[in-house]
């Protein structure tokens, strides 16, 4: 499911205009964002929880020629389903 396809579902489903579903999706995204960015955590409880993490430096190797590697430390997105999530996904 892309983009404006989620759109038409949420708006089908909540009465609202494919307009104001896009709108609020843009304004989610955007807060989430600016929260990560400032080292926040972002829970929908039962859902989605979205936090950073910070990757050490490390040594890595080319697969192709065996030759090893630096790999720079960053700071990276995690992103961990809700337990109401995971039991609808599995069935239960």
């Amino acid at each position: 499911m892309n983009r404006t396809e989620l759109v038409s579902a949420i708006a089908a489903q909540t009465g609202s205009t494919a307009t104001a579903v896009d709108q609020i999706l843009a304004g989610l995204s955007s807060v989430i964002t600016e929260q990560l960015v400032k080292g926040e955590k972002v829970t929908i409880p039962g859902f989605v929880t979205f936090e950073t993490a910070d990757r050490a430096a490390r040594t890595g190797r080319n697969p192709q020629t065996g030759e090893t590697l630096q790999i720079a430390a960053k700071r990276a997105v995690k992103v961990s389903a809700g337990q109401s999530l995971k039991r609808a996904v599995a069935g239960k």
